[in-house]
């Protein structure tokens, strides 16, 4: 006997499970921008440039072997850190004045 599924209930059960994984996100995204201000405020004590090419260059690289590594698509993860680097930048420009 084949057991029948109830779409609306396994619907529910990924959604769920999705909402659990955006709030994973946030808590990581803020704990994340909370270490970049920390860094943002060392580089204004120091008068260091609010970006560093060469960082960015390598942690795009290791982000996209991540990706590949981890079955996602690794565009999708370097737009995806360039939009975080963005905001960090501006953060730490914010900081310097």
């Amino acid at each position: 006997m084949t057991k029948q599924i109830d779409p609306l209930k396994e619907l529910s059960s990924h959604r769920a499970s999705i909402d659990n994984f955006d709030a994973a996100l946030i808590h990581i995204l803020a704990e994340r921008f909370r270490k970049t201000k920390q860094v943002g405020e060392l580089k204004a004590k120091f008068n260091l440039p609010p970006s560093d090419k060469e960082r960015e260059k390598s942690q795009i690289k290791h982000l996209r072997q991540l990706a590949k590594d981890s079955d996602l698509d690794p565009d999708f993860a370097e737009k995806f850190l360039e939009f975080i680097i963005k905001e960090v930048i501006q953060h730490h420009k914010q900081v310097q004045g």
